[in-house]
């Protein structure tokens, strides 16, 4: 099956989520060895389509409707202006809102440059020749699957919140999240991986801020505790827990080496967040000391991980900055 004809909202127009089938006539080779054809991507675009795009990379839970989730980045003026960039956004290939997902592909084995590939090839199809790449979390980690995998296409990399390989820590939360799944499958687990990964996306002062004191939720509840439950119900009503095991494994088999940071070339802001938990400061700022032509600034918020979406807004001066150069 070739590629469906191009498709972009018309001006003036709310963005609507677009797909494409791709890899119709050359097969992706994945990284661990699989061959897979007509793979589907889903994808959100914005602006005058153009050679130049600014690609936006989204995290682990994430879509492509980036309008919706970075606010604080998107809009006029902002650093995401679709007046001044062409700017595109897919779900990630194993994603579960509109792009092949593992039951689709046939494996749960992917890999995050996969996942760049697939990019790579949107692009080629949207007639994208260069890009500027922006990400967040596992958003970031992609941006650094650019730079390792295509660096000749890439203008301007802005990695967020995200390491260069993921550590024993975040590793061990991912486990840990997984284990929960596959102890209780059927929604029940995922709600669990979910109460894991919001303890490391804020942070205890961002806590003691928020979910102090008794819930409003649910009479003689703790507040943290009835958040956890809704933010876990929440997932397991809009998420696949098969996405979750493979995108997670992805994040976790991520480590390039200190050659392979030290060979990119690209101009590249990376930021860290001052409490962050998952990613601390100091682990985003030493890998981010490895390339070679990076700028660090830190986001200082009390909310942790989270903060590249919560805070955006103090976010957004740097980055635009950053991408008009």
């Amino acid at each position: 099956m070739e590629a469906a004809p191009r498709t972009f909202a018309p001006l003036g127009e709310a963005p609507q989520r677009c797909s494409a089938v791709l890899f119709g006539t050359t097969p992706l080779l994945l990284d661990s060895g699989q061959v897979v054809s007509d793979v589907r991507v889903a994808y959100h675009t914005y602006g005058t389509p153009s050679r130049d795009a600014v690609l936006v990379l989204h995290a682990l839970t994430g879509d492509s409707a980036v309008h919706q989730w970075w606010p604080g980045l998107f809009g006029a003026g902002q650093a995401l202006d679709s007046g001044r960039d062409f700017i595109v956004c897919s779900n990630v290939l194993g994603g579960c809102t509109g792009t092949s997902g593992p039951a689709e592909l046939g494996t749960d084995e992917l890999s995050l440059r996969d996942m760049v590939c697939l990019q790579r090839e949107l692009l080629r199809h949207l007639g994208v020749e260069r890009v500027s790449v922006v990400g967040g979390s596992m958003g970031g980690m992609q941006a650094y699957a650019w730079l390792n995998t295509f660096p000749d296409l890439v203008n301007k990399a802005v990695i967020i919140g995200a390491p260069a390989r993921h550590s024993p820590w975040a590793t061990g939360l991912n486990t840990a999240a997984r284990s929960a799944i596959l102890a209780a499958p059927g929604g029940a687990g995922l709600q669990v991986a979910r109460q894991i990964a919001m303890l490391s996306y804020r942070s205890p002062q961002s806590f003691a801020q928020t979910q102090a004191g008794p819930s409003s939720r649910r009479a003689g509840q703790a507040a943290i505790s009835t958040y956890l439950e809704y933010q876990g119900q929440k997932l397991a009503d809009r998420f696949c827990e098969r996405s979750y095991l493979a995108l997670t494994n992805a994040m976790d088999r991520f480590q390039l080496t200190n050659a392979e940071l030290n060979l990119m070339q690209t101009r590249t802001l990376v930021v860290g967040i001052s409490s962050d938990q998952l990613y601390p400061a100091w682990e985003v700022r030493e890998q981010a000391g490895r390339l070679r032509n990076a700028i660090y600034w830190e986001l200082e918020s009390p909310h942790g991980h989270d903060a590249f979406l919560m805070d955006a807004s103090a976010l957004d001066e740097q980055v635009k900055a950053f991408l008009e150069g």
